[in-house]
């Protein structure tokens, strides 16, 4: 360890450090979080809504879809509106409705200027003066606020229904008839979703910004960018350079060139033999392919909901399968199958580890944890349609059909059986990995792998800090442990890892240049992606501390993206170190893409959504999905597919990649996905941005908006890149059927030449 300690003792020390103010802070954001008062009382002394009740509606919209039907405090789906911006513009408008009736006996567009002004202030002041109570937890307003409450509830009691006169709206919206058939569900609902708009209206105690830092946008109520905000993002913004500065000079003036080993004559990996474990993982390679395929789909199908709202060209599908439904599904076959590529390449390497030989009941342990994924994914997506369905009992929801919560919407039973599924792999790893470690060596690298693969096995389990009815901001900071942290932290370290390792096994890098720049990979991607978690909580009912530690670090994640360019060329230039390294040349293809859509699509697209002002103005917009498109299929997607081909290489020593086949693949799913974003998506969301940042994001997110001629015709257009990339998604996963069922049906007759390369004869 003695030539690795700097790089050991920065890793660790930048562990600590940003774990500590992750916990810190993560404290204050318990501390701080809007009251859900005991009771709300009008003027007169009635109960409006309790805890109880408002708790009541956020279970019944979690069991809905919750974020996968419109959005609350800017994170959810997209088609329909933000329910929390919706509602406040929607109070506020009636508020002003009854107000001109009361003080002028004129309807509001009725007024002058100076009565219109006179009655705006006046709700200015009655929506951004608190009116709780904390000695007693109870929450007073007026009576005239009581009945625009009450106005407002109404149109959503009925919006939820099957109401005919909104039935176009629903249409628009992307709801299904009768969304929530439970009338008084209904109306608890409509309780929650005045609660997250209070918050965003209503000052923090001895404070002049809101429970949400004034967001979202909407003039009536100054609710404009706090002076932090302005300040923290110019910061984020010095950060940035400043940082991309400093790497570049530090990876000028002090990388050193190391010297290339001499590669070896053969594959060292096809010297080993094949052991019954790694044989067994064809069937995992059918599943990742196989989910993959499965969600590209319902991504199209989901993508022409934005257009025709309760059908698929004509066909009513929302009855059954409704937005939020195959929303929910399209997002979590990605998160399973994905998963599963990062799960088969651990346990494609433990037996490599362990010198080439599979611990006791290897192959059992792997057959095992296989059909656990199978009953999890099926039980996960069984009861998402029974929740969203509304045929499981309501109180069964949470556990058995839908959380409600984006990316982690499985019931609590089968996140359970997920977590014991990756603590199971965790098993499975470290039987291969703890014997290894026990060896003389160098095993620095080893040492970082297994680090990741602890975290990855451990850390998914931050999803049980947080419950049914756990405080929304409270579930937001726990929810992003898994979304941000999980998969973009530890992820990351263990696929930067786990490359070292599978090229410094073939002899293609040395281990002191593999291990070193994996340190020094993990140091940096912890170094802001830890507390970067902050980012996704700037408006999520935290601090400003809390903003200014999320645009400091996360300012600081894009700083590595700059070198993956080099990166991209040194593993592509990999492929001309040895013959036989022609055999995992469509791998390394897709590994180079991983590169380039990490700089592109984490790194620009990514700090594009990033400072909280721009954040303030785009959150719950189209340039959210951009980046997530970009960043997920782009970086963790290919990663997995790169995985899956590398493996099949291996496990099917004779198949030669179909060289159309593989053209097609890779490319048009390049091709697909940047059509996706910059014709449709992003432009899409660079007019909502306008609007947003003019009118406000209720506007941005409004029906009237959304319905305009030139959004529905980007929405079209989209069907350009989706069929494009479903093509290529086909090609990719008939490649991995064709090697895993039938290598033999290549078109040639294979033959070993004296480097250790497979080549084609005529046949």
């Amino acid at each position: 360890m003695a030539k690795y300690r700097r790089l050991w003792f920065l890793l660790i020390a930048i562990v600590g450090i940003t774990f500590t103010l992750l916990g810190y802070f993560g404290a204050e954001v318990y501390r701080a979080a809007p009251p859900i008062p005991d009771q709300v009382v009008s003027a007169n002394g009635d109960t409006l809504m309790t805890e109880e009740s408002i708790l009541d509606g956020q279970t019944a919209w979690q069991s809905i879809g919750g974020m996968q039907l419109g959005s609350i405090w800017g994170h959810g789906a997209y088609q329909a509106p933000d329910w929390t911006a919706d509602w406040l513009h929607r109070e506020l408008e009636t508020w002003l409705e009854i107000a001109a009736l009361e003080e002028f006996g004129q309807e509001w567009h009725s007024l002058n200027g100076q009565q219109q002004n006179a009655l705006q202030y006046d709700l200015q002041t009655e929506y951004r003066t608190n009116t709780y109570d904390d000695a007693t937890r109870t929450l007073h307003l007026s009576e005239r606020r009581t009945a625009a409450i009450a106005k407002t509830a109404d149109y959503y009691s009925r919006l939820f229904s099957d109401a005919p006169e909104l039935q176009s709206t629903r249409s628009n919206y992307a709801m299904k008839e009768n969304t929530l058939p439970s009338a008084e569900r209904r109306e608890r609902m409509t309780e929650f979703f005045f609660w997250t708009a209070w918050a965003a209206a209503t000052e923090r105690p001895d404070s002049d910004v809101t429970y949400t830092n004034n967001w979202p946008h909407e003039p009536l109520i100054d609710n404009t960018p706090s002076a932090e905000n302005v300040v923290w993002s110019l910061i984020s913004v010095v950060l940035l350079i400043a940082g991309v500065g400093g790497l570049i000079w530090a990876w000028a003036f002090l990388r050193k060139e190391d010297e290339e080993p001499e590669a070896p004559i053969r594959d060292p990996l096809s010297a080993v033999g094949l052991t019954p474990s790694q044989k067994a993982l064809g069937k995992y390679l059918v599943l990742v392919v196989g989910l993959f395929t499965f969600q590209v789909m319902l991504g199209g199908f989901t993508a022409h909901y934005t257009v025709e709202g309760q059908s698929f060209y004509g066909i009513n599908t929302s009855e059954w399968f409704p937005y939020s439904l195959v929303r929910t599904w399209h997002i979590q076959a990605a998160m399973f199958w994905i998963a599963t590529g990062f799960l088969a390449a651990g346990l494609f390497l433990a037996p490599i580890i362990n010198g080439g030989k599979d611990p006791k009941f290897q192959k059992l342990g792997v057959d095992l944890l296989f059909w656990a994924l199978v009953v999890v994914v099926a039980g996960s997506f069984i009861g998402n349609f029974l929740a969203i369905g509304q045929i499981m009992p309501a109180n069964l929801s949470f556990m058995l059909g839908h959380q409600g919560y984006e990316y982690v919407d499985l019931g609590r039973l089968w996140q359970i059986g997920k977590f014991l599924g990756i603590v199971f792999w965790l098993v499975l790893m470290l039987r291969g990995i703890v014997p290894a470690l026990r060896q003389p060596g160098d095993k620095n690298l080893l040492a970082l792998l297994t680090a990741s693969v602890v975290a990855i096995g451990l850390f998914y389990g931050a999803g049980f800090f947080y419950g049914e009815r756990t405080h929304i901001s409270i579930m937001e900071y726990w929810r992003w442990w898994i979304v941000h942290l999980w998969v973009e932290g530890f992820f990351e370290v263990f696929a930067t890892a786990a490359l070292a390792f599978i090229f410094c096994s073939m002899g293609l890098v040395s281990r002191t240049v593999a291990t070193s720049a994996s340190l020094a990979s993990a140091s940096l991607f912890m170094l802001g992606g830890v507390p970067g978690t902050f980012h996704h909580l700037y408006f999520s009912g935290t601090t400003t501390p809390v903003m200014a530690v999320g645009a400091t670090f996360s300012a600081l994640e894009v700083v590595p993206l700059v070198v993956l360019g080099y990166e991209a060329w040194e593993n592509w230039r990999l492929k001309s170190r040895a013959s036989w390294m022609e055999n995992i040349r469509w791998p390394l293809t897709f590994f180079v893409a991983v590169a380039f859509w990490n700089m592109l699509g984490a790194g620009v697209l990514g700090f594009m959504i990033n400072p909280p002002i721009a954040l303030y103005y785009i959150q719950g917009l189209n340039t959210t999905p951009t980046h997530a498109h970009a960043a997920l299929f782009g970086v963790y997607g290919f990663l997995a597919l790169g995985f899956v081909l590398l493996i099949l290489r291996y496990i099917r020593p004779s198949i030669v990649f179909d060289e159309r086949l593989m053209k097609v693949g890779f490319w048009w799913l390049n091709i697909g996905l940047v059509l996706m974003l910059f014709t449709s998506l992003l432009p899409i969301g660079i007019i909502q941005f306008v609007a947003s940042a003019s009118e406000g994001l209720w506007y941005a997110r409004s029906e009237a908006f959304m319905q305009t001629d030139i959004l529905q015709t980007l929405r079209w257009v989209r069907t350009i890149g989706d069929v494009v990339f479903i093509i290529g998604a086909l090609a990719v996963t008939w490649q991995v059927v064709k090697g895993v069922f039938f290598p033999d049906l290549e078109p040639a007759t294979l033959e070993t030449d004296a480097q250790g390369a497979t080549i084609k004869l005529n046949a």
